[in-house]
């Protein structure tokens, strides 16, 4: 499924290129499709030393609040449906964008966003970090206003922090 490793951490571009890629060849991980109302499902495609690819499943309400990657780069790929992305934006509303299928993500290590599902059907995207993921930050907003980052195992769900938005009044708007 995967290419042979590259014995090195691989580059935004190159994680661009792998996701791309492997989200064009459906036959590689179509069968492990597992869609849930009430969580995303996911599963890891591959793990070495200095790549981890991911299949996720998303539906409606699906969410994984703000977060970084601690010291992995990223990129993720729409292979069905549509999700949405947030990033951070210091003094004014987070930069949002719609990703559809085809579509794909690319993120450093300290980008701060947040995915959500988006659209009228379950979506899927395929995740590659390198190196691969360990820990993460998830971030919640504290009822003085501070900005409070989590440090979560990479094992642990992603979801925002203390219900609903991971910060106040950044609910994400419905556009399905």
């Amino acid at each position: 499924m995967m290419p042979p490793t590259l014995r090195r951490n691989l580059t935004r571009a190159e994680l661009h290129a792998l996701v791309t890629d492997l989200a064009a060849r459906p036959e590689e991980w179509r069968h492990r499709v597992a869609h849930d109302p009430t969580a995303r499902t996911y599963e890891q495609l591959n793990r070495d030393e200095h790549v981890a690819v991911w299949l996720i499943c998303w539906m409606d309400d699906h969410d994984t609040g703000f977060h970084d990657h601690d010291v992995s780069c990223g990129a993720l790929a729409v292979a069905d449906g549509e999700v949405v992305e947030e990033r951070l934006a210091v003094g004014g509303p987070p930069l949002r964008r719609r990703v559809r299928a085809g579509g794909v993500i690319d993120f450093a290590a300290s980008d701060i966003h947040r995915i959500a599902h988006a659209g009228d059907h379950p979506a899927v995207t395929i995740h590659a970090y390198s190196p691969p993921l360990w820990r993460m930050g998830a971030y919640e907003t504290l009822p003085s206003g501070e900005l409070q980052r989590h440090s979560i195992s990479y094992a642990e769900e992603l979801r925002p922090l203390g219900g609903g938005s991971s910060l106040p009044g950044l609910a994400l708007a419905s556009d399905g």
